[in-house]
């Protein structure tokens, strides 16, 4: 058993989600949103390395200490698997672990929005599940693809640094490829997933400018293209494509997105009462009106058009907020704290909620 196991676990009897390295400091654990030390030992320059390089394979460990940054998976066999990222900071090496959950959790038991269905029936476009670091949105694209898997046979191919969950195949075929295990780059694998004939890619991160494109070819092409980005909500991620390109190109891509793009989920979590997370949604589903808001530039209009959409499906960020407030799963501070709009929760602060907040 490799030393950092014996870290994992403890993470895992004490509820933890996520661990935190960092040289100098002892490894610390969040568990319900919150940082707390798992020991008093603080991990030393030689900890760290061993730690490390003990669960890293040769190869990726000679390309850690070249490039200074790493995602790989981990597994402890009948425990849990973990998706690590290495990387350098001011101290030295440092590392953050968070557990993937084993069982791939369904819609129903992540009480996730039913119009999230919708999108997943689709035939063709693009999907782009949205939201923080730590939202939980591959939590929910493993929904929602076991979804697919369980209702439709359809050919997936899912791209992913490192592979999260990994689906057993039900009525669909399922195949996951890792970048650097599998495949040299996101774009690589795209191109190659092109002449493979899937009826749905699912793209682990559309961080490149080269990736964006091709998952907006493949949309246009005809297939289903499930994608996530780091925005907070629908309007910021339409723009947030647009303007990872060039400014003599952003006119084409407006009516290439125009075109193909079929839904955007944005995900937050909240501090649940009494303990523990819970989801909440802002949702655009495909309007005949949305296409030339693209086109036209007008990014703006868009919050309108979700807030109108209401009798489809869709819903904005506030509107989840205040249904999560009203059913007692978070309080208002928590959601004023989240809220766009924040005067629609001030009335229910209590005297001293909002002391040492920004």
């Amino acid at each position: 058993m490799a030393v950092i196991d014996t870290l994992l676990s403890q993470m895992l009897d004490k509820g933890g989600s996520d661990l935190h390295l960092t040289v100098g400091l002892p490894p610390k654990i969040r568990t319900s949103g919150n940082l707390v030390p798992l020991t008093d030992t603080p991990v030393t320059p030689e900890k760290m390395a061993v730690l490390l390089e003990e669960i890293c394979p040769p190869a990726r460990w000679k390309q850690f200490l070249e490039k200074k940054d790493l995602d790989l998976a981990h597994e402890i066999p009948g425990l849990a698997r973990f998706r690590g990222n290495y990387l350098y900071n001011h101290w030295g090496m440092a590392a953050v672990f968070r557990q993937i959950p084993s069982k791939i959790m369904t819609f129903d038991e992540l009480k996730l929005p039913q119009s999230l269905k919708k999108l997943c029936d689709l035939q063709e476009g693009l999907v782009v599940v949205t939201g923080p670091t730590g939202s939980g949105k591959s939590t929910t694209l493993a929904a929602m693809i076991d979804y697919i898997n369980a209702t439709s046979a359809r050919h997936i191919i899912t791209i992913e640094d490192p592979i999260e969950f990994v689906h057993k195949n039900q009525k669909s075929v399922i195949v996951h490829r890792e970048v650097g295990e599998h495949t040299e780059s996101f774009a690589a694998a795209l191109k190659g997933a092109m002449r493979h004939d899937p009826d749905i890619l699912l793209l682990g991160e559309m961080r490149e400018l080269e990736t964006i494109k091709l998952a907006l070819s493949c949309a246009s092409m005809g297939m289903l293209v499930f994608g996530t980005l780091h925005t907070n909500n629908a309007p910021k991620t339409i723009d947030r494509i647009i303007n990872a390109f060039p400014a003599d190109e952003q006119n084409q891509v407006r009516v290439m997105l125009s075109g193909c793009l079929a839904g955007v989920v944005a995900q937050l979590l909240c501090k649940r009462v009494p303990k523990g997370r819970c989801a909440v949604h802002e949702i655009l589903l495909r309007h005949e009106a949305l296409p030339n808001t693209i086109r036209s530039g007008q990014i703006a209009n868009i919050r309108g058009l979700i807030e109108s959409g209401g009798a489809d499906g869709m819903i904005t960020m506030d509107q989840s907020l205040q249904a999560r407030v009203a059913d007692g799963s978070i309080d208002a501070k928590e959601a004023y704290m989240k809220a766009a709009n924040k005067a629609l929760f001030a009335h229910a602060l209590k005297p001293g909620d909002l002391d040492g907040a920004h």
